[in-house]
């Protein structure tokens, strides 16, 4: 017998159409949604349906109610360039935006096979794995785990346990400048801790980037895992 696909719920679907909306510039920051009863109307759906995909958007960050006033954009997508200079901080400064980080998990491991041949060292050579989220104007649009070849940088432990800044860290240990040699991006379904952690449904499209740094002489410095909200951010380009 064959399984009928399943199907996305209208009020999953309207939410969707209204982040479009957002991303296009159609609304932006402080932008008054139209009501309750046009949104059904558009639609083709009853007012509960339409509250319930505000709401979503509300518990995104997205857009903000004022009892008696309607709904209202909140962010915007943040444009994040992708080239050979990625900047989380600086990038963002530069866009507007009030970047921020915040650290879930430092711990040393063992490299794998794959994350060794990526940073040019053994399989199984300590590294220094930074887990944490990505923030713009407050909003979580990323999380990620960025891995460190310790034998290579002596002291990159105690460098990022007082800095959130990636840039600082490694000037801290004889890194004074590095470029991104390699980016790959990768759509894919949000696991259960990152949907928490980015406030979206498990199962949710997210956006990953695999990216390789390397210092001014071309060795690894750094291999980083990002999650991206796909809605909250719009990748661009840098040539």
């Amino acid at each position: 017998m064959t399984r009928k696909p399943k199907r996305t719920p209208i009020w999953q679907a309207i939410a969707t159409g209204l982040r479009a909306d957002i991303a296009e510039g159609r609304y932006v920051p402080g932008d008054r949604l139209p009501t309750e009863a046009a949104l059904a109307q558009r639609f083709g759906v009853n007012r509960h349906t339409v509250r319930h995909a505000l709401s979503k958007l509300v518990a995104e960050g997205m857009v903000r109610t004022r009892r008696g006033a309607g709904a209202f954009v909140a962010a915007r997508p943040t444009d994040y360039p992708i080239g050979a200079r990625v900047r989380f901080h600086e990038n963002l400064l530069a866009a507007g935006h009030k970047p921020d980080k915040r650290l879930l998990h430092l711990t040393r491991r063992a490299v794998t096979a794959t994350e060794g041949r990526a940073l040019a060292i053994e399989a199984g050579a300590p590294v220094v794995a930074y887990h944490g989220l990505s923030f713009s104007d407050d909003l979580a649009i990323a999380v990620f785990e960025s891995l460190f070849p310790e034998d290579r940088l002596p002291g990159i432990y105690d460098a990022l346990s007082g800095t959130r800044s990636v840039t600082e860290a490694l000037e801290q240990v004889g890194i004074t400048d590095y470029t991104r040699s390699s980016t790959r991006l990768t759509a894919v379904r949000a696991e259960a801790t990152q949907a928490l952690h980015l406030q979206l449904a498990e199962g949710d499209p997210i956006l990953r980037s695999t990216s390789v740094n390397v210092d001014l002489t071309g060795r690894p410095v750094e291999f980083g895992l990002t999650w991206f909200a796909g809605d909250r951010v719009t990748l661009t380009l840098e040539t």
